[in-house]
């Protein structure tokens, strides 16, 4: 005779710390695109609230917030989409999306970087004729990875997502819509560094430096924004690609006349 089953006693402790660890990586996009709201809410009150209010959109970029007296709010802004772009990854990576070590993965890990770099290291400060030196090139470059960046993520989610779950395929439209908005966008920058090689117009010149930047700046947060409602969507979209996948994997196609026998 066997032996009866030994029952066996759930620890409610643990059930209760998985429970809440649970629920809080579920929460990871709509933390994400709380993040993103709240640091473009912060950016665009400096175009409005003084002293910031001060500085011409049209001609002068971004950054230039963070030299005036209130420049916290840009630093904490910046970051703020820097943290909430990693929240919207992690989401993206646990519904399975995006995968833990992929091109999404380490281009928007790189637009984060950039723009944590971008506060670290000021610009030059063109208005008051300052120069900050070695910090301000580093601030430049970093701007440039960032842009450069977050297309290719949006651009490589969109493309490897649709074929692993039939259920994704409109998210990944959309996404892909706006990753072609943000390549369009930063076009125009790419288009007035390549023309000042070329001729005698300074590269920010060709178009209004500071509106240009603020166009490829609200394209990109677009961007990681429907990547973040991509991910709060792929909780209630069960992983028909992947449960497809693991199916296959399961058989063995050792049967008579080759049949597959399913284990």
């Amino acid at each position: 005779m066997s032996n009866p089953p030994v029952p066996t006693v759930s620890d409610p402790v643990a059930t209760g710390r998985s429970s809440v660890v649970e629920r809080a990586a579920a929460a990871l996009p709509t933390a994400g695109l709380s993040l993103l709201s709240a640091g473009s809410l912060l950016i665009l009150l400096l175009h409005v609230l003084p002293p910031s209010n001060r500085v011409d959109p049209m001609t002068r970029t971004i950054s230039q917030y963070a030299l005036e007296s209130n420049g916290w709010m840009f630093d904490v802004g910046v970051l703020a989409l820097a943290v909430g772009s990693m929240a919207v990854l992690a989401g993206l990576v646990r519904t399975g999306v995006v995968r833990a070590v992929s091109g999404t993965s380490l281009f928007i890990t790189f637009w984060s970087a950039s723009l944590t770099v971008l506060v670290v290291f000021e610009k030059y400060d063109f208005q008051n004729g300052v120069h900050t030196g070695a910090s301000g090139m580093i601030h430049r470059m970093a701007s440039l990875v960032a842009f450069l960046s977050l297309p290719l993520a949006v651009l490589l989610a969109s493309r490897g997502a649709a074929r692993r779950n039939p259920g994704w395929r409109r998210p990944a439209a959309w996404t892909r819509w706006a990753g072609i908005v943000s390549c369009a966008c930063l076009s125009l920058l790419i288009y007035a560094i390549v023309r000042g090689f070329f001729t005698d117009v300074s590269w920010w010149r060709v178009f209004p430096l500071g509106a240009l930047e603020r166009l490829i700046a609200l394209s990109d947060i677009v961007a990681v924004s429907v990547l973040g409602v991509w991910a709060r969507l792929a909780r209630a979209v069960p992983a028909e690609g992947m449960a497809g996948s693991a199916g296959l994997a399961d058989q063995v196609s050792d049967g008579p006349g080759g049949a597959a026998l399913v284990q």
